[in-house]
C-alpha cells in the first residue's frame, strides 16, 4: 500500500468515525444498507453501510465482493473534492462526472434514491480538512 492509499482508508476510516456523531445522517441512511464501490486510479476501496452506519472500509481488488454503484475518479481530483471549500466541480460528485474527472456505474437508481444520505457521507472528511486548516 502506498501513501495516498493509505491517505485514502485514513480519510474513510475518519469519515467512519464522524458519521456515527451525525444522528440526522444516521437518520436518512437508516433504509441504506449496501456495499459501494470507490474507485480512486484504478484502487479498488468497498464501503459496506449498514442502516446508515458505514460497517466496514475494504481495500480490494475483489471480484468476490458485490457492490450497488461505484464512484470512479483519480486521486487529485479526490484530495480536491476534499477541502474544505473545494472549486468548482470539484464540490460535488455529480461536478467531477460533469468535468470529466469521475464516472458513476451500477445502480443509479439506488444512488439517487439515497442521494442526499452518500453525498453527505463523502463530504464528511471535508470537516476533516476544515480542523488542520
Amino acid at each position: 500500500m502506498n501513501a495516498r492509499e493509505a491517505q485514502v482508508i485514513d480519510t474513510f476510516k475518519h469519515i467512519q468515525s464522524t458519521l456515527e456523531g451525525r444522528p440526522h445522517l444516521l437518520r436518512l441512511g437508516r433504509l441504506f444498507s449496501e456495499t459501494v464501490l470507490i474507485e480512486v486510479d484504478g484502487n479498488e476501496f468497498y464501503l459496506s453501510f449498514e442502516k446508515g452506519h458505514l460497517a466496514s472500509v475494504v481495500e480490494g481488488p475483489s471480484r468476490k465482493t458485490p457492490w450497488r454503484f461505484a464512484l470512479r475518479t483519480d486521486a487529485e481530483a479526490l484530495a480536491k473534492f476534499w477541502q474544505a471549500l473545494p472549486e468548482p466541480g470539484f464540490h460535488d460528485i455529480f461536478g467531477l462526472v460533469k468535468i470529466g474527472r469521475g464516472r458513476i456505474d451500477g445502480d443509479i437508481l439506488a444512488l439517487v434514491k439515497n442521494l442526499r444520505f452518500f453525498k453527505e457521507v463523502v463530504t464528511l472528511a471535508r470537516a476533516k480538512e476544515e480542523l488542520a486548516a
